[in-house]
């Protein structure tokens, strides 16, 4: 049946396995079909015109597996690759920014909101666009973060360089009086614990992943193509290197067994 056709959803990485998680908490009845682009990753370092032309080789190989709507997992995909992407392919295709903005606009008490990512999805202007959108007074402060990744994927969640590390990165922001923070990478909602000892729990954190699975609900919903059976979902996972290591990070992400994991065709 139509509606049993998988969701698409890519990431430079294993990150985007934290959009996996609330896509399986939201959308429990849905099939899964998931990229991870790990040969080329990190993408926050590359041209726009490089994370673009890798979106959509992405794109390509989740359509050739009949999915039914992309989700750019990739807060740099999204950032640089999202408008180009939506004129490409006939599905539709969501990203993490507005979802993630917009929780945000709705969050803040004081107008005052930061945003932790990747240089190239701070750079980019995304999330700042978007905030400003839905709330002109908002005034936006960003952070780029490049250590937080390695140290999410060495497993150093909790460690002591990890708490100093964040706290080099996070204090600019906290002298703001920000009352709303957003977790700009599909990695950083791991280091949610860290974050948050140094924010305070006044600061709201706002986490991209979970917002994206609610626009991906809404939109099967709206095109009357949300699965309806009652089967057991399948969840395959795809990579295009080294599908060992992926999985070995992998589970930390999502907090389960992968039982299986293959390379891109």
């Amino acid at each position: 049946m139509k509606e049993s056709r998988p969701i698409g959803i890519f990431d430079s990485g294993v990150g985007g396995l934290t959009v996996v998680a609330q896509v399986r908490r939201q959308l429990p009845k849905e099939n899964i079909v998931y990229f991870g682009d790990t040969a080329r990753v990190p993408y926050g370092t590359k041209s726009r015109e490089t994370i673009t032309r890798f979106s959509v080789e992405n794109v390509e190989f989740l359509m050739r597996h009949n999915v039914k709507i992309v989700i750019v997992a990739c807060n740099t995909a999204s950032s640089l690759a999202l408008d180009f992407l939506k004129r490409c392919f006939k599905v539709p295709v969501v990203g993490v920014i507005r979802p993630g903005a917009r929780r945000a606009a709705g969050a803040t008490k004081n107008n005052r909101v930061g945003i932790i990512g990747t240089r190239a999805t701070i750079g980019s202007g995304a999330y700042q666009k978007e905030l400003k959108s839905a709330n002109p007074k908002i005034t936006v402060f960003g952070e780029s973060c490049p250590l937080f990744v390695p140290l999410v994927e060495e497993g150093w969640l909790d460690s002591k360089v990890t708490g100093e590390i964040a706290f080099g990165y996070l204090k600019g922001l906290k002298a703001k009086d920000i009352d709303t923070l957003i977790l700009g990478c599909t990695h950083y909602p791991l280091l949610k614990p860290a974050i948050e000892g140094i924010m305070g729990k006044t600061v709201t954190l706002v986490d991209s992943a979970e917002e994206v699975a609610i626009e991906a609900d809404r939109i099967l919903d709206a095109h009357g193509i949300a699965n309806r059976s009652n089967k057991k979902p399948f969840h395959k996972f795809f990579v295009s290197d080294d599908p060992k290591h992926f999985m070995e990070v992998g589970e930390r992400f999502l907090k389960q067994k992968i039982r299986c994991v293959k390379p891109s065709e």
